[in-house]
């Protein structure tokens, strides 16, 4: 209800800017180039968290770009979410290509694993998950919010696009202002993990984490740690025969049904172009660990800001 009166009062009562305060528009011509006008760059804090993938990132934070994050995050002006949306399918478009995944291919045959036979292969945005205590205290979940719009503008310019929510915290963090880069990453480790059953979702193509913002990379580092045990386990299940998926449907040990059962429509989020959920392909004996990570696409994240020297790797 909270969320909903926030959309009708942006929708009715005039606006101000988000990133400079000029009245009448949710986010002035000047801002939104400040926020997406510049093309997306790799950025890496220093120092870097161990574990932590490639990141790119839509702009620089400071000034306008800071404004316009702590209105939608904080102040719930939720008519920014399409502007930040904009700007975070750019760095994850930058993503993909710095790591030549591709999407968008037709993917058939009784082995196709990322995507239903016959369908296109999607980036897989999975929002870094904010405390239930946070989302509460808001009245909605930023990253999600952003994520959804961004999966949007990805699909309104020709890449198949998800927004899969699968992360959650195991446990409770302690807020993470005020700590340093090695005190976040205490903070932060083994916290979060994948929902139950919704593992197998994340094999439908490559992973993009997403937030709206990185400093210290820690988050973002556990979340990929989280998607990457899960695919471990499921890789290593894989090549003990645990998995098999005959061309007469879906099978596990001796004829029984998968061990992992299907996934909530949580899981199942933003499947609204009619296709199926991925699944592994058939057990080949001899397959590597890095023959699975290529099969299941890389994982990359992608912010829509980040301390500006944290751009400076783009200069070596």
């Amino acid at each position: 209800m909270r969320g909903w009166w926030r959309d009708l009062t942006d929708l009715v009562l005039p606006a101000e800017c988000g990133g400079c305060g000029r009245p009448r528009t949710v986010l002035c011509a000047p801002c939104r180039a400040v926020l997406y006008g510049a093309a997306p760059g790799r950025v890496r804090p220093v120092p870097r968290p161990p574990g932590l993938p490639a990141v790119h990132a839509a702009a620089r934070y400071g000034d306008e770009v800071r404004a316009v994050l702590l209105a939608h995050k904080e102040r719930g002006v939720l008519a920014l979410a399409g502007p930040l949306g904009t700007a975070l399918a750019g760095a994850v478009r930058s993503g993909l290509a710095a790591a030549g995944a591709r999407t968008g291919e037709v993917v058939t045959g009784p082995g196709a694993h990322r995507a239903a036979a016959g369908a296109e292969v999607p980036v897989l945005l999975v929002p870094v998950p904010s405390g239930r205590r946070a989302v509460r205290a808001r009245g909605h979940d930023p990253a999600r919010r952003i994520a959804l719009a961004a999966a949007g503008e990805l699909r309104r310019t020709g890449t198949p696009a998800r927004v899969l929510a699968v992360l959650r915290q195991r446990r409770v963090v302690a807020d993470q202002a005020g700590l340093d880069s090695r005190q976040r990453l205490a903070n932060l480790a083994g916290a979060l993990t994948v929902a139950p059953g919704a593992g197998r979702l994340l094999e439908a193509g490559p992973v993009v984490l997403v937030d709206d913002l990185m400093t210290t990379g820690a988050s973002l580092a556990e979340a990929a740690r989280a998607v990457r045990a899960e695919r471990a386990v499921r890789a290593e299940a894989a090549r003990a025969g645990a998995y098999r998926w005959p061309d007469t449907g879906e099978r596990g040990f001796m004829g029984a049904t998968p061990v992992y059962p299907r996934a909530g429509r949580e899981g199942r989020e933003e499947r609204t172009d009619g296709t199926s959920e991925g699944r592994p392909g058939p057990v080949r004996s001899g397959r590597s660990r890095a023959d699975d990570d290529e099969r299941r696409g890389p994982v990359c994240a992608a912010v829509i800001a980040a301390p500006p020297d944290s751009f400076e790797i783009n200069r070596n």
